[in-house]
């Protein structure tokens, strides 16, 4: 293999991430919806389980942009809002750890389960 179809192959599993990130976000008021954008991603880029959970994990982590984004505007207005700014900073901590525990695990999930789709078909 030439360092050119190296390069392909990340172009194409970075392009993969990217459709499976988008499908994730517009889908996300569909409860577990990075399974879902992460199984794109992984039927789209083929392969082995392996890859499957390098194409979720990398569409998850695009995932996560619009969603922290959300989460940091969510608690900065909270915090202006409240009087006791400490406690809606900690809840908003929690918030954005389980918002990224929540996005890349299922993403990654997704990213397996849609190799195996793919190879089983």
């Amino acid at each position: 293999m030439s360092e050119s179809d190296d390069a392909d192959g990340d172009t194409a599993t970075l392009l993969n991430a990217v459709v499976g990130a988008i499908v994730g976000v517009v889908l996300s008021f569909i409860p577990l919806s990075p399974i879902i954008g992460g199984a794109v991603a992984g039927y789209l880029e083929g392969g082995s389980g392996e890859q499957g959970l390098k194409v979720g994990a990398l569409a998850g982590f695009i995932m996560l942009i619009p969603l922290l984004l959300f989460a940091m505007f969510f608690t900065v207005v909270l915090i202006g809002i409240a009087a006791e700014g400490v406690a809606f900073a900690l809840i908003g901590l929690f918030f954005v750890v389980f918002i990224m525990a929540y996005t890349l695990g299922l993403s990654v999930l997704g990213g397996y389960l849609g190799v195996y789709l793919k190879n089983e078909m």
